[in-house]
């Protein structure tokens, strides 16, 4: 019999909105991700638009993917922009020491990366060289890039091709200055921070919403430390900041770093160690957000969680350095409880990066080597379900289940959800995290009704099933039935190990309350300022 929950959603108690942003994607030189995943090269058999692959572009393009990073991770930091420039024959090689000691051709580089945000219609999100770069070097490449007039490097730009400057809305000032960055201690990488961000100035009307690299995990002296060097205390200021977000790294995974665990062949055990470490992104968003609240209680500067993911030990057979593994119905119930984490944090958190989108990590396309195949992981479909959420309004909800699952002691939410409204449509995402057993859920939905109501579900036969090119949609959305009790309520059945959406059109006092007013929220925090990207 299927265990009973309640999902309350509160249809008129709007809060911040969700940035877009959070549903942001990272490309690095790593393994297949660039090459191989994105560029396959203007003479590859596989069709592609100026050596960008169009399968890849038209999947992503479903996800209404809004911001792309690169070209690091680990790489940015021994990358210098100049060798990616020029005619690709031309263009001077380097290796690539982070991620399996290869020699790179720079055949991708910045020409193809724009054109490439293009083809996606996605913002750009370039990450400079703190590391092994200089001052110079990355004020040059951002005036190589947005400068319009005869400048040295405009006019550069131009000699290869591109008369029109590009936008770059968002500029990372390093990566992991405290490991493959550098190995710095905070307040050397803080001062360092200031001064690089100077340099990345705004040419021809192009803002630049300037990103320092922030901690690892849950090392809140550091995001001190970058807050204590942004102003003085109660201070903080979008305008006169010279960085204007933060950024924070943490990954998922069931084991340790020595030893991650597989990605497919698990236990039950390391199914929930694995759930229990995703939950943990709500503590460590807490943590760091509650820190910058002590400098910059008007939530002006921004919390960038730009590499999340699950990461496993690479797939039997594949380079160690590449970071290739497969996707599961697990690996799509850890995102699904990140988004939901995000829409809660959305005051704070501008802004998130899943690692990474081709082929490395918990990627949302895997393309086949020797077939040229192209799969979708379960992992793009959490992403897709939940296209509904972006630059919605996050509405408040409420669980009331005592559905948990005991790990060593620590008792385990099974049930995570959120919600948001936009232009009078409602979305709702829930997941049941339970191994064995549905889950009956009844949505109760105060302060207005939905009409039109759509539901899809997402799961598979067990919690280690994939996708792969000879069973592409062992895990896709099949609709799932909703129905109506006789209170008005909506109830639905959602299947052990799975994630629903829940769909529909407001009306009732809540759509009364937009219409009236534009909003719904009787909660506001869209003018408390709140980091306003691109503006």
């Amino acid at each position: 019999m299927a265990s009973l929950s309640r999902l309350i959603v509160n249809l008129d108690i709007a809060g911040p909105t969700i940035s877009r942003h959070v549903y942001g994607h990272f490309a690095e030189h790593l393994g297949r991700c660039i090459y191989g995943g994105f560029w396959v090269g203007e003479d590859s058999t596989i069709p592609n638009t100026r050596g960008i692959r169009n399968d890849v572009v038209a999947a992503l393009r479903e996800l209404r993917i809004p911001n792309l990073r690169w070209p690091g991770g680990c790489f940015a930091d021994e990358y210098h922009w100049q060798d990616g420039i020029g005619p690709r024959d031309q263009r001077p090689r380097m290796i690539n020491s982070h991620w399996g000691d290869v020699v790179e051709d720079n055949s991708f580089g910045t020409h193809e990366f724009m054109d490439l945000c293009e083809l996606l219609d996605a913002e750009a999100y370039v990450n400079g060289n703190v590391g092994s770069g200089t001052v110079r070097e990355m004020s040059e490449w951002i005036e190589y890039i947005t400068r319009a007039d005869d400048s040295p490097m405009a006019a550069l730009r131009r000699a290869n091709g591109q008369d029109e400057p590009w936008k770059v809305p968002f500029f990372g000032i390093g990566n992991e200055p405290w490991g493959c960055g550098g190995n710095m201690r905070a307040d050397a990488y803080a001062d360092l921070a200031r001064q690089y961000s100077t340099y990345v100035r705004n040419h021809n009307g192009n803002e630049v919403y300037r990103i320092a690299a922030g901690a690892n995990n849950d090392d809140v002296a550091w995001t001190k430390a970058l807050m204590e060097a942004l102003t003085d205390k109660g201070s903080a200021s979008r305008k006169s900041s010279p960085y204007q977000g933060i950024s924070l790294h943490y990954y998922t995974m069931s084991g340790n770093w020595d030893a991650k665990g597989s990605a497919t062949a698990f236990s039950e055990d390391e199914y929930w160690k694995t759930i229990k470490a995703a939950q943990h992104i709500e503590t460590l968003l807490s943590m760091h957000s509650t820190m910058m609240d002590v400098y910059d209680p008007d939530k002006a500067v921004g919390l960038v969680l730009d590499e999340w993911g699950t990461w496993w030990d690479v797939e039997p057979g594949t380079h160690p350095g590449f970071l290739y593994q497969q996707n599961t119905v697990r690996d799509a119930l850890v995102a699904a409880i990140h988004f939901d984490s995000f829409h809660r944090h959305s005051d704070r958190l501008v802004m998130a990066n899943i690692a990474q989108t081709v082929n490395v990590l918990q990627a949302m396309l895997l393309t086949d080597p020797e077939t040229g195949a192209l799969v979708k992981t379960p992992t793009f479909h959490v992403f897709a379900m939940n296209a509904g959420h972006h630059d919605a309004r996050a509405l408040l909800t409420h669980i009331v289940s005592d559905s948990t699952h005991d790990l060593e002691g620590a008792q385990l939410p099974t049930l995570t959800a959120s919600a948001s409204s936009k232009d009078g449509k409602v979305l709702i995402s829930v997941a049941n995290l339970e191994l064995d057993g549905e889950k009956e859920i009844v949505l109760d939905l105060r302060g207005g009704q939905l009409e039109e109501v759509v539901a899809l579900v997402l799961g598979g036969d067990h919690m280690a099933a994939f996708n792969a090119p000879e069973h592409l949609e062992a895990v896709a959305p099949r609709p799932l039935e909703v129905k109506e009790r006789a209170d008005g309520q909506l109830v639905l059945r959602l299947p052990a190990h799975s994630f629903a959406t829940v769909s529909g059109t407001l009306v009732g006092a809540a759509a009364e309350t937009r219409q009236a007013t534009g909003s719904a929220a009787v909660v506001d925090s869209s003018s408390t300022g709140k980091p306003c990207l691109n503006c």
